[in-house]
């Protein structure tokens, strides 16, 4: 079987899928955008990948960067790199394609190139894009956000609609599936995982903490993108609160337009113990999450069930605490509460966000208890050969189908 993972973002959770099926015998071909501004796994062979692994590059227009929130361009580079999209099937000829993390014009020439040429494709659901564009068009205007958000609901019934399959990370998404036209028959929920096999614990005091001058600092660390969903604030005025404390650095590893807001703060305000440092080869991960002593998450109200930061999967693997603002109806922050793995404040209670922090670094045995709770979870949940097996049956079954249905039409 010969498979095509796309995942538009690169994350390492999903590079850690396609090796495993590679070592099952797979040929499988892990393709990927181009110079996204987003935390990226190793997207290239490494020593004792099998053979039938390989890595495809599709390209992303260079001006993608400069000119993401501009709706415009925006959407005419995300076409052209579905059309980009589109000439790596034809090019691969996989009998089976999976995409996720894809904004939905993409998304959909995949889905139409797929269905030309007899493939079975399969949709991961890791959130809706029309949603998030929706809200995106929506702070702009109210009328533009309608729109916008009426037009690529659209786009993604289609690509429900004809896809072989749909692969929710979440049983939240399934009333929206349902909405869109997916039954439980032709979705099957797979929950993200963290890339446990590649976070071993780390002592706080290690190459990258020495490099950084945080060997011997308490380190509350947030890494991971700071876009539309996350608001940057509390991080500013968490380090202004913390400037009382010489040995606590508030950390941030991140880039965009949510880093460029902190460094304004950084500067305006003087908030010297304010650590900004852009995204860390992956290589570093390690030892990055093992220097923190807790861990900060961030998402916005509007974000709701729907999306479901993959951050907090890496957290628990690093077996440290978080405190997260986000909504508590989230998958995240619902598994967080129920590990007793951190702890889970509503968005925008700046001061609940503070006193958790505050809460924790008095009390280190409930700040190490939970992190052994987070640790836990992760080795018992984040086996990457279970969630392989779930990948696996969904295409062996589909791809079976597809023959059978080419056999007849012969």
């Amino acid at each position: 079987m010969k498979v095509l993972i796309h995942d538009y973002a690169g994350h390492p959770f999903v590079i850690g899928l396609s090796r495993e099926l590679a070592r099952r015998g797979m040929e499988v071909v892990h393709s990927f955008a181009r110079g996204l501004l987003t935390p990226r796994g190793i997207l290239k062979s490494q020593d004792g990948d099998p053979d039938t692994l390989s890595f495809r590059e599709i390209e992303m227009n260079a001006n993608y960067r400069r000119d993401k929130y501009k709706f415009v361009k925006r959407r005419k580079y995300e076409i052209e790199y579905g059309r980009a999209f589109q000439r790596a099937i034809v090019e691969e000829k996989p009998d089976i394609v999976l995409s996720g993390n894809t904004p939905s014009e993409p998304q959909w020439l995949g889905v139409q190139q797929c269905t030309i040429m007899g493939i079975p494709f399969v949709s991961w659901v890791q959130d809706f894009y029309s949603i998030a564009v929706s809200n995106l068009a929506g702070k702009k205007s109210y009328i533009l956000g309608k729109l916008a958000g009426a037009y690529y609901r659209g786009i993604d019934r289609k690509c429900f609609r004809d896809s072989a399959h749909v692969i929710p990370i979440s049983e939240d998404f399934m009333p929206m599936l349902s909405d869109f036209g997916v039954s439980d028959g032709d979705s099957t929920t797979i929950e993200n995982w963290g890339v446990i096999s590649d976070i071993p614990l780390r002592s706080s005091v290690n190459s990258w903490s020495v490099e950084h001058g945080l060997d011997d600092k308490r380190v509350l660390m947030y890494s991971g993108t700071l876009a539309m969903k996350h608001n940057p604030a509390p991080l500013a005025t968490l380090a202004e609160r913390m400037k009382k404390h010489s040995d606590v650095r508030v950390v941030v590893i991140s880039e965009g337009p949510g880093a460029d807001y902190l460094a304004r703060r950084k500067q305006e305000e003087d908030l010297h113990n304010l650590v900004l440092l852009p995204f860390q080869p992956f290589e570093s991960l390690a030892d990055v999450l093992g220097s923190a002593e807790m861990f900060l998450a961030l998402l916005e109200p509007e974000a709701g069930v729907f999306s479901v930061p993959s951050k907090v999967l890496s957290y628990l693997c690093a077996g440290k605490p978080t405190v997260a603002a986000m909504p508590k109806e989230n998958l995240a922050a619902r598994l967080l509460t129920r590990l007793g793995a951190g702890i889970v404040v509503d968005p925008g209670d700046e001061l609940g966000f503070l006193e958790g922090v505050d809460s924790l670094l008095l009390d280190r045995e409930e700040s190490v208890g939970m992190g052994a709770s987070a640790r836990a979870y992760a080795e018992e949940n984040f086996s990457i050969g279970t969630v392989a097996d779930r990948f696996e049956a969904v295409f062996s079954e589909h791809v079976q189908v597809a023959s059978s249905d080419a056999t007849r039409c012969a």
